[in-house]
C-alpha cells in the first residue's frame, strides 16, 4: 500500500500539470450566462475578439499566462452556473492532435553543405539560402473567417490550388500584430509569444510551421517571411520609424542598436545589407538544413505604395491575404518587387544541380545547363554602364547600347487637318509589355566574344556596332532604333533584335565590330511562364477572363480594380515585379558616396546582365513599332505619342474600338494593336479631347504621360 507520503507527492505532480480547460462549446455557455459579451472578455484577457472566438470555437488554445486566468475565470463561473443545476464534471484532458502525415517522397541525393548555403543579400552579397527543415508538426491555429479572395463575376476554370505542403502547414508568410497575433494563409491566425526579435526567428523556425516549397526541382524551398505591423514592430524593441538618412532604400539601425546586438549576441547574423525594412536573420546552414527568417517592417515602408497601392494601411488579416496570393502565383516577397522580380528568375533557372562525380561516385555541385550560373561575369564594354569598371579600367570610349524603351512625341508639324478634326486622344497600354517580349527570349549565357567585322545573325544575341542612319522612315511614326524616336546619326551599338529588325525592314545590315555570346538560352522562359499565368489568373479574379468580346472587356477592366482591393494590388504588384525585375538586371550604383569605376554590390551577382535587359527592352521596342507600322497600313493613322508601353492616336470616338481594325467577320486584325488580358494585347489607357493632346505636344511634353491623369498636368514641370 502506498504511503501517505507518496499519495501526496502524487497529488502534487497533478497539482503542477498545465491547467486544462472545459470543451469549446462549455467556455461559450459560461461566458453567456454570466452575460460577458466576447469584446469584454477579450479586453480582460488583453487578446482580441477573434482570438476569444477561437477559444470558443476550438480552433486555438490558450497559452500561458492567458491560460491560468481563463482557467480561472471558468471555474469560477461553473461554480456560479453549473450546467442542469450541478456543477459540472472536470473535463478530461483532450487528446493530442496527430501529427500531420508525410507522403511518401522518392529520397533526393543529399548535396554538399557547399552546395546548399546560406541567404544572400538583397544586394546579391552575402551568403546564399539554404534548404529545407524536417516536417514541422501542426501547431496551433485560429481561423479568422475571412473568405478567399473571389470576384463578383465568373471567372474563367482554374487549375486546382496546389497541395498544402506538409513542411509548412500554415503556408509562406504572417503578419505579426502587437498582440501576439500572427496572420498567416487561408485565415489561419498562430498564437505568437516572441516578446524579442530572437525569440521571434526562434519561434519562426521551429514552430510556426511557415515556409514554402521550391518552385524548381534543383532549386531551395522560400525562407519563411514575417510581416511586422507597427505595434509589433516596437514590441519587439524596434523604433516605429526610421529616419535620418539620405535615401529611404538605405535605411537601416546604426550596428550599436540593441536589436543588433541581440541578435548577434544570440549567435545570428544579418546580411549585409543590416537590419532595414527588409532584413533577413540567418545562421549558416548545416548541411540541407536551413535556418534563414525574413523580416519585413511595414512601418519602415517595407510595401512600397507604388508597387503595393494601400497594402501597408490594411488590417493584418487582409495583408496576409494580399502577400500570400502574391507568394503563391510568384514568389514568397523577399524585398522590393523588383528584388522578388529578380529573385524568381534564380527561382526559376537554379544555377547548380546535384551530380554523380565520375571518379568517386560523390554527389557533388553541377551547373545546370540554361542557368547564368553561380559567379558574376563582366560585360561588354558597350553594355556596361560609365562608371563600370570594365568601362573605366580600359578607358572605352566606343559608345554604348542605348536600349530603352520609347519616349517619342511626334512633331506637331507633321499632323495634318484632318487629324487635328478628331475630337478625341485615346490612350492605349500594353498588358506587361516587357513580360511579352520575354517570352522565347533567347540570350547569352556564356561571356561575350569580340569580333571585327562580322555577318550579321539575326540569331546569335549580343551587341552590334552598326551604322543605320541612311535608314528613312516616316517622320509621322518614331524611328525603331532609338528611344527618342530620332533618326540615327552614325554609327551606334545595337541589340540583336534591333538590327534584325532593319532587315526585316528591307533593309541591309553590315556591321563593323561586333561583341557576341557563343552559349546561348531562353533563359527567361519559366520566369515569364509563372508571371503571366499570375497575372491572367489575377486579372480572371477580378472579373476580366479571356472569353470577353472587347466591349465586354473593356467594361470588365473599367470597375475590375473595385472588385476586391486586395487583389487589385496583387495585380499592380505583378506588373511592378515584372518591370523592376528586368530593371535590376542593370542596377547601377547607389549612394553618393559611390566614385566612379569602383566595383558596387550588384556586380556580385550572376544576374548583374545588362546585355538581357537590352534584349528585353529592344524586343519590346520593336514589338511596339512593328505594331505602329501595321496600324498605319491597315487604317491609315499614325500615333501622336508613345512612351514606353503606351501609345496616344487621335480618334473619332472615346472608346478604342472607335479606331482600332477590325475583319468584316468582327475579329481583330492580326498584326495590329488588339484588346484582351493577356500580355502584349492593350486594354484603354485613358481619353482626353483632341486639342488637350495638341497643347501639350506644342509645349513639348508627351501626351503619353498624362492621358491618364487629365488637365491637372497643364504646366511645363513635367
Amino acid at each position: 500500500m502506498a504511503s501517505e507520503e507518496e499519495l501526496f507527492a502524487n497529488i502534487d505532480a497533478l497539482l503542477v500539470e498545465e491547467p486544462q480547460l472545459p470543451p469549446p462549446a462549455e467556455r461559450a455557455r459560461l461566458r453567456e450566462a454570466a452575460g460577458i459579451t466576447q469584446a469584454r472578455l477579450a479586453t480582460a484577457l488583453r487578446s482580441t475578439v477573434q482570438t476569444v472566438k477561437n477559444y470558443e470555437n476550438g480552433r486555438s488554445e490558450p497559452k500561458e499566462p492567458r491560460l491560468s486566468a481563463y482557467q480561472r475565470l471558468l471555474k469560477g463561473w461553473a461554480a456560479k452556473y453549473p450546467a442542469h443545476g450541478t456543477l459540472a464534471a472536470p473535463p478530461a484532458s483532450a487528446p493530442a492532435p496527430a501529427p500531420a502525415s508525410v507522403p511518401a517522397v522518392v529520397p533526393e541525393p543529399v548535396v554538399p553543405a557547399t552546395f546548399a548555403g546560406v541567404p544572400a543579400g538583397e544586394d546579391g552579397t552575402g551568403p546564399g539560402v539554404g534548404v529545407a527543415v524536417q516536417p514541422a508538426p501542426e501547431r496551433p491555429a485560429r481561423s479568422v473567417g475571412r473568405p478567399a479572395m473571389s470576384s463578383r463575376r465568373p471567372a474563367a476554370k482554374k487549375a486546382a490550388a496546389p497541395a498544402v505542403d506538409p513542411r509548412f502547414p500554415h503556408g509562406p508568410l504572417a503578419v505579426l500584430d502587437g498582440d501576439g497575433s500572427a496572420y498567416a494563409e487561408g485565415g489561419v491566425v498562430l498564437d505568437c509569444p516572441a516578446t524579442t526579435i530572437v525569440e521571434l526567428v526562434e519561434w519562426t523556425l521551429r514552430e510556426s510551421g511557415l515556409g514554402a516549397p521550391k518552385l524548381h526541382r534543383y532549386g531551395k524551398d522560400s525562407d519563411p517571411l514575417v510581416v511586422l505591423t507597427a505595434a509589433a514592430a516596437v514590441k519587439l524593441g524596434l523604433p516605429e520609424r526610421l529616419e535620418g538618412h539620405e535615401q529611404r532604400r538605405s535605411l537601416r539601425l546604426p550596428e550599436d542598436h540593441p536589436v543588433v546586438k541581440q541578435v548577434t549576441k544570440a549567435k545570428w547574423q544579418l546580411t549585409q545589407r543590416g537590419f532595414g525594412p527588409w532584413a533577413r536573420v540567418y545562421r549558416t546552414a548545416q548541411g540541407r538544413d536551413r535556418q534563414c527568417v525574413q523580416l519585413a517592417i511595414l512601418s519602415w515602408d517595407a510595401l512600397d505604395d507604388r508597387s503595393w497601392p494601400g497594402v501597408a494601411e490594411m488590417e493584418p488579416a487582409d495583408i496576409a491575404r494580399v502577400l500570400g496570393v502574391y507568394a503563391m502565383r510568384v514568389i514568397t516577397p523577399r524585398g522590393s518587387t523588383a528584388v522578388s522580380g529578380l529573385e524568381l528568375m534564380t527561382a526559376m533557372r537554379p544555377p547548380t544541380k546535384p551530380e554523380r562525380d565520375a571518379e568517386t561516385g560523390n554527389w557533388v555541385s553541377g551547373h545546370n545547363a540554361g542557368s547564368l550560373g553561380t559567379e558574376p561575369m563582366d560585360p561588354a564594354p558597350p553594355e556596361a554602364t560609365p562608371e563600370h569598371p570594365v568601362v573605366v579600367n580600359s578607358g572605352w570610349t566606343g559608345g554604348f547600347l542605348n536600349e530603352e524603351a520609347y519616349q517619342w512625341v511626334r512633331d506637331v508639324d507633321t499632323l495634318t487637318g484632318d487629324e487635328c478634326a478628331l475630337p478625341w486622344a485615346v490612350g492605349l497600354d500594353l498588358n506587361t509589355a516587357f513580360l511579352a517580349a520575354a517570352a522565347r527570349l533567347v540570350v547569352g549565357l556564356s561571356a561575350p566574344d569580340h569580333f571585327h567585322a562580322p555577318k550579321f545573325n539575326p540569331k546569335i544575341p549580343g551587341s552590334w556596332l552598326a551604322d543605320l542612319s541612311h535608314i528613312e522612315l516616316d517622320p509621322r511614326l518614331p524611328s525603331p532604333f532609338t528611344p527618342d524616336g530620332s533618326r540615327p546619326t552614325g554609327p551606334a551599338w545595337y541589340q540583336t533584335h534591333t538590327l534584325a529588325y532593319a532587315q526585316e525592314l528591307g533593309h541591309d545590315v553590315h556591321p563593323i565590330e561586333a561583341y557576341l555570346r557563343r552559349e546561348t538560352g531562353a533563359y527567361l522562359d519559366p520566369w515569364h511562364d509563372r508571371l503571366k499565368t499570375a497575372y491572367v489568373d489575377t486579372l480572371a479574379d477580378l472579373g476580366v477572363t479571356r472569353d470577353l468580346s472587347d466591349t465586354e472587356f473593356l467594361a470588365a477592366m473599367e470597375h475590375h480594380k473595385e472588385q476586391d482591393p486586395g487583389l487589385a494590388a496583387v495585380l499592380a504588384a505583378i506588373k511592378a515585379t515584372v518591370k523592376g525585375g528586368v530593371g535590376k538586371l542593370r542596377e547601377r550604383p547607389q549612394g553618393r558616396h559611390y566614385k566612379q569605376g569602383e566595383p558596387w554590390p550588384a556586380l556580385a551577382r550572376p544576374t548583374w546582365r545588362p546585355d538581357i535587359r537590352a534584349a528585353v527592352i529592344s524586343k519590346a521596342r520593336v514589338n511596339m513599332h512593328r505594331k505602329l507600322r501595321n496600324m498605319a497600313d491597315m487604317t491609315g493613322l499614325y500615333p501622336l505619342a508613345v512612351l514606353s508601353d503606351c501609345v496616344v492616336y487621335p480618334s473619332p470616338g472615346t472608346s478604342p474600338l472607335d479606331f482600332l481594325p477590325y475583319a468584316a467577320s468582327g475579329k481583330p486584325q492580326p498584326g495590329a494593336f488588339r484588346l484582351g488580358p493577356t500580355p502584349g494585347l492593350a486594354k484603354l489607357e485613358g481619353v482626353q479631347q483632341m486639342t488637350w493632346a495638341v497643347d501639350l505636344m506644342e509645349k513639348g511634353l508627351n501626351p503619353a504621360r498624362h492621358i491618364k491623369g487629365g488637365d491637372a498636368v497643364l504646366d511645363d514641370g513635367e
